[in-house]
């Protein structure tokens, strides 16, 4: 799939629509989602061309990986979520219900986030 620069998450990176930032560096973007699913809800989000995370780890410089990598950490750590924990969920095409073609990861906090998935056919 080739990357749509029209995307809300590339409009966003051009300044083209606001966001509420929580962190940015040369990497990365990182801001609130503004239908979040639970108290804390944060997207990071490479600030390169990237549909997918396959896309990401067969494209990205090993530079973009590693900064993407150690700044989700950070804004976990910065947004205090450490202690008691957090998840992170990164989607990917239809079946794994990805909404936006820009690779993220949602960082989810500030309570109990519940069971990762259903068990198939339950």
């Amino acid at each position: 799939m080739a990357y749509d620069d029209g995307n809300v998450f590339a409009r966003i990176l051009r300044g083209d629509l606001p966001c509420d930032k929580v962190y940015e560096d040369d990497h990365v973007l990182a801001f609130r989602d503004i239908n979040p699913q639970r108290p804390t809800h944060v997207l990071v989000i490479p600030k390169g061309a990237y549909v997918s995370f396959d896309d990401f780890a067969e494209s990205a410089s090993d530079e973009e990986i590693a900064g993407f990598m150690r700044a989700t950490g950070r804004i976990a750590r910065d947004l205090g979520l450490k202690d008691p924990g957090y998840r992170i969920l990164a989607n990917h095409g239809r079946d794994g219900r990805q909404e936006v073609p820009h690779f993220h990861v949602h960082i989810f906090g500030g309570g109990d986030c519940g069971p990762m998935i259903k068990p198939a056919g339950k």
